[in-house]
């Protein structure tokens, strides 16, 4: 055929033509100038990143009239034989098909006899993973110590495939995958040349597409060519290939952010009309997603994110009132999903369905707050007390509802607005423990709730104008009685039951020392105190975990 695509009519003819793999061709320039190379060399990368390119440019350098040199002329009979392919001292093996051990045994028998015309007879396998491990065990010894006239260069796609005992013997270079700018800019020369007419968002577009590849990129930029006359439109480009417009990447998820279900689902509802494949829909938006956390995370995302500068732009302004706890949320779901969407029948149903899941998430606050909340969490339900023995301290449960501590107006205004009562008069021939019921009678009938907290306790000690009340329950009712509010309801009660101004002293009941199986019943409780606090439970819920122990201080 006359026609000859782009990848081949513009393959590179010099190590400077190279696109982006300047640690390799360096690597070899320098190689070449000081006369150290290696007599095996192996390429391994992604497709279409220029390994066989290289391996003929090296094979051109090696063999040319003047060389080696770094830089072949491509006017010689050597560099023109290798450039058209039928150069009889350069072999171009394609391993996949001479896999076998008996082509490797000839290659053997091959490689004594010196070059035609060349400085060196050079084997250039391609996909050499591709060989048996019988071939490989058979090109060993010919591989570790040729002849001074034979050189030896793999490429491969595949490089773990390879035994380490080959690969101990090659050189290796690894080639990188082509940003979509260079492999954009690349093309938009070579357009220039053929004299067409296209876009600089369609050739990101297609660069997009090559994922990496610059003959990927060619190939379709050789496809959108043939299938177009005159200008080529950025709506061809689309329909041609088949590709979701990044514009709809966007507005699907500026509606994600912006919780606008009904918004999404008319999207995508458009893009399944369209024919487009839904689970390249959902790679691209975990891809997408994945690069807006990128950029509210990073300043600068040149290396983490192979995206065109102005997208980058739309992307911040995009995530700019967005939290990244919120978008480590949405890709996490994205990506818990994915075997469910790639496994499933009906792409565009389980596509809705994680949507609807995700507008049901809520966003949960930034882990360093999170943990600030812990933090104060935790000095808000212990206080330390004297331990049992008096020799160590003892979690005390707070009260975490508790009011804030009333000023001195505040609490007046409380006393007064204690209804008064009469009460029977005080006898002060009555025992302590009469006195306590009556008292307690009389917190019953006014106020019920203290009454429940003050069940329990009796009087300690009564003398002229001071009462010494001890409280006997849990940590809760401890608290809520010297809850200021409380502490002055009973000081006005104790006041009009005596008929004189009282002087009330709350203090909680010392635990006497037990023994080891009551000491552990109550650790036990003071744990289950804690477990069963609100704060805790709530905190459990919202990471949907669990208690794995509690630390008694």
């Amino acid at each position: 055929m006359s026609y000859l695509v782009l990848a081949r009519k513009y393959r590179p003819q010099t190590f400077d033509q190279v696109i982006k793999q300047d640690h390799v061709t360096q690597t070899l320039t320098n190689a070449i100038s000081s006369g150290r190379v290696a007599h095996a060399i192996l390429f391994s990368g992604p497709r279409g990143t220029g390994k066989t390119t290289v391996a003929r440019i090296l094979a051109k350098a090696m063999n040319c009239k003047d060389g080696p040199v770094p830089v072949p002329c491509n006017e010689c009979r050597s560099c023109k034989e290798i450039t058209a392919g039928s150069a009889v001292d350069v072999f171009e093996i394609d391993g996949a098909s001479n896999n076998s051990v008996d082509q490797i045994r000839e290659l053997r028998e091959n490689v004594k006899y010196m070059p035609a015309h060349s400085l060196y007879k050079i084997y250039i396998i391609d996909e050499v993973h591709m060989l048996s491990i019988a071939a490989f065990n058979a090109l060993l010894k010919t591989l570790e110590e040729p002849p001074p006239h034979v050189m030896f260069v793999f490429a491969t796609t595949e490089p773990r495939k390879i035994p380490i005992t080959i690969l101990s013997r090659c050189q290796r270079h690894d080639f990188r995958r082509i940003d979509v700018e260079s492999i954009s800019k690349h093309m938009e020369t070579l357009c220039a040349k053929e004299g067409v007419e296209i876009a600089v968002d369609s050739l990101e577009l297609i660069a997009r597409e090559a994922g990496g590849s610059m003959r990927d990129g060619l190939s379709l930029l050789d496809h959108v060519m043939s299938c177009s006359q005159g200008a080529i439109t950025h709506k061809q480009v689309l329909d041609i290939l088949g590709v979701i417009d990044r514009e709809i990447i966007f507005n699907l998820s500026a509606s994600i952010l912006g919780g606008q279900i009904p918004e999404v689902l008319d999207i995508l509802d458009e893009i399944y009309s369209a024919g487009h494949d839904m689970k390249k829909l959902y790679a691209n938006l975990m891809e997408h997603f994945r690069n807006l956390l990128l950029v509210k995370m990073v300043e600068k995302i040149d290396r983490l994110v192979d995206i065109p500068s102005h997208e980058i732009d739309l992307m911040r302004d995009q995530v700019k009132e967005v939290s990244r706890i919120f978008l480590n949320q949405i890709l996490d779901l994205f990506f818990k999903k994915e075997v469910l969407i790639l496994n499933s029948t009906q792409p565009r149903l389980a596509i809705e369905m994680v949507f609807i899941r995700m507008f049901q998430m809520k966003p949960v606050l930034p882990i360093d707050i999170l943990i600030e909340k812990l933090d104060n969490l935790r000095k808000d339900i212990y206080e330390p007390e004297t331990d049992f023995r008096d020799t160590q301290s003892k979690p005390v449960l707070k009260d975490t509802q508790e009011d804030p501590i009333e000023t001195s107006d505040e609490v007046s205004s409380i006393a007064e607005s204690i209804e008064p009562f009469t009460p029977a008069p005080y006898d002060p021939n009555e025992t302590i423990d009469r006195v306590w019921e009556r008292l307690l009678s009389t917190f019953s009938e006014k106020h019920p709730s203290l009454a429940a907290n003050l069940k329990n306790s009796t009087i300690k000690s009564l003398s002229g104008h001071r009462l010494e009340i001890e409280v006997n329950g849990n940590d809760f009712n401890i608290n809520m009685v010297r809850r200021s509010k409380n502490s002055t309801i009973i000081k006005k009660v104790c006041s009009d039951f005596f008929g004189k101004d009282m002087e009330v002293i709350i203090a909680a009941k010392k635990i006497q020392p037990l023994e080891n199986q009551d000491k552990k019943n109550h650790v036990e409780r003071l744990k289950q105190e804690a477990l069963c606090h609100p704060l805790v439970t709530d905190t459990i819920d919202i990471f949907n975990g669990n208690v794995v122990d509690v630390k008694i201080l």
